[in-house]
């Protein structure tokens, strides 16, 4: 009876540091820097187009599947848009986002990864100083960037996000986003 009691606690206590190991859950923040791609006509006047700063934040989790290869999806509200203006008007439209991108994350050394993967963005807000609301509320796009572990819980992320689908009803626009990022896994 002991043997069997000792052999189903070592079982338990292995299954879960190896759990521990295979997932692991996090936040992260940061800040984006953020435009807009294509041509911006609204009533046929043509706009231009100037970047403007915002930020991210959520909830991160890595899946280690092999040594080297991870997936981490991610929870974030992130902000985006663009500054618009002409030789008459200038205003700013500011599209908040929930943002949910699933990285493949390939481990080059034990600290340093390259990460790529989709995206999918539900449209929650959206400010302007227009008053004009023709956001379309999904986004879809792809993601790549860099990941660097400080330490075994601390980590820096840089990343490009490019839409793929028009982020305006309106204007022949797509999201263009560069995100620097800090986090903490638990």
């Amino acid at each position: 009876m002991k043997k069997i009691f000792l052999a189903a606690v070592l079982f338990i206590a292995t299954s879960a540091t190896i759990q521990a190991q295979l997932l692991r859950l996090g936040v992260k923040a940061g800040v984006n820097f953020a435009s807009q791609t294509g041509d911006a006509y609204m009533e046929g006047v043509a706009f231009d187009k100037d970047g403007i700063t915002s930020y991210h934040a959520g909830l991160v989790a890595e899946i280690k599947l092999l040594d080297r290869f991870a997936v981490q999806p991610e929870l974030l509200y992130s902000t985006q848009g663009a500054t618009y203006k002409n030789a008459v008007d200038e205003f700013k439209n500011e599209l908040g986002y929930l943002s949910i991108p699933v990285m493949a994350k390939f481990y080059l050394t034990d600290s340093f990864s390259l990460e790529v993967g989709p995206q999918a963005s539900f449209l929650l807000s959206e400010k302007n100083d227009f008053d004009v609301k023709d956001a379309e509320t999904f986004e879809f796009g792809l993601n790549a960037g860099l990941g660097f572990k400080i330490t075994k819980n601390l980590f820096i992320q840089g990343r490009y996000g490019l839409g793929l689908t028009e982020a305006s009803k309106n204007a022949d626009v797509k999201n263009s986003t560069i995100q620097l990022s800090a986090g903490f896994m638990f």
